[in-house]
């Protein structure tokens, strides 16, 4: 954290923490939305998992105004990065936008996953056993990113892990009717696995904003376009080349919870919200960490299950009750981990201040002026 001489670091910190919070609410919700949507969506009638998998990625454009708002004001790290070597900053910009085709791809994955297990299993238990994603982060982030591991930090990785795995072997009449053994547990397996690529993506998503040094709402902006372009255009081609396009229309006529009209609008309002989660979880993957925007992923636990009992009539039996305390638990821990960091952050900031105040004072002294810095 840079001082300057016009902020000081207690206003810098909360400005900061106020970027962070909005970042936080944009995920926090958006993701709420989404993910019910998604539910009521093959509750009422849909069965595309193609469009289930686009509209996760298909509002990119409602950002380009943001983008165009920013950009004059934030040039790309590259261009200004070689004055001297036109040939340096290109190949810089190149191998960046191979990064982004690269997510772009695996976002697809990741998606493709999500969808299938938001559409085998109940919402509360999908959503829990997505807090498995933090215990894959953790451990990402400790291998690509050197953030260290520290007790807390292991502790709430530990407590997560067995949140997700008292799932694994709750009893099965928690499946919904019609759904069989091997379908349940393939949601089950889509949906460990799509924690998984999540992690991953978040610390590869970190290491491409540590090297190209975008932490700023631009560089915010031009991965979340850009990577939702590619995976955008990769489930476009996917919808027709499985001939799921024919039967959309078919499908949206059938849907039972207002038709056509009711099919379009939890379709459109799906896709702004998993925009507003992905642009929330971006902001924190480069104004924090990776890890710290997957914890902050976990609040939406008790948020969705809970919400999910009254609208889907899911069952919140004893063994999700043990479960989602334990997430909580688990959250709980890393939170306070974090404030831990926090505090001896500002102490090592103020002896370093405090220092260089007292370098300032006898260079002052010594040469008999008024102690200013040239």
């Amino acid at each position: 954290m840079t001082v300057t001489s016009t902020t000081t670091p207690h206003s810098h910190r909360w400005g900061r923490w106020l970027v962070v919070g909005m970042y936080a609410c944009s995920l926090l919700f958006g993701q709420a939305v989404a993910t019910l949507l998604s539910r009521l969506y093959f509750e009422k009638g849909g069965n595309s998992k193609w469009l289930a998998t686009l509209v996760q990625s298909v509002a990119f454009p409602l950002l380009f105004p943001f983008l165009l708002f920013y950009l004059p004001k934030h040039h790309h790290p590259s261009s200004s990065s070689d004055q001297n070597g036109d040939n340096s900053s290109t190949g810089s910009s190149h191998t960046l936008a191979l990064a982004y085709v690269a997510l772009g791809l695996l976002i697809i994955g990741d998606n493709m996953l999500y969808t299938w297990g938001v559409a085998l299993l109940p919402v509360s238990t999908y959503s829990l056993i997505c807090a498995s994603q933090l215990g894959f982060n953790a451990l990402f982030s400790f291998l690509l990113n050197k953030q260290p591991l520290k007790p807390l930090t292991i502790n709430s990785v530990v407590l997560l892990t067995f949140s997700s795995a008292l799932l694994a072997i709750q009893s099965p009449s928690d499946r919904p009717p019609g759904l069989s053994r091997i379908k349940y547990a393939l949601g089950f397996i889509c949906t460990v696995a799509a924690s998984a690529l999540y992690a991953l993506i978040l610390s590869l998503m970190q290491k491409v904003s540590t090297r190209w040094r975008c932490q700023n709402i631009s560089g915010i902006l031009r991965m979340q376009v850009w990577t939702s372009a590619v995976a955008t255009l990769v489930c476009v081609i996917g919808i027709f080349w499985s001939g799921e396009w024919r039967k959309l229309r078919k499908e949206a006529s059938g849907f039972t919870a207002g038709g056509a009209a009711g099919y379009t609008q939890v379709v459109v309002w799906m896709a702004v919200g998993w925009q507003i989660c992905s642009v929330g979880v971006v902001g924190l993957v480069f104004v924090v960490s990776s890890l710290f925007s997957n914890v902050v992923s976990t609040l939406s636990l008790p948020l969705v299950p809970i919400v999910a009992v009254f609208l889907f009539r899911d069952k919140m039996d004893g063994v999700k009750v043990a479960a989602l305390l334990l997430a909580l638990w688990g959250f709980g821990s890393y939170g306070y981990q974090q404030y831990l960091d926090e505090g001896a952050e500002r102490r090592k900031m103020r002896r370093v201040v405090e220092t260089e105040g007292g370098l300032v004072q006898m260079e002052g002294t010594r040469g008999g002026g008024d102690g200013e810095l040239c």
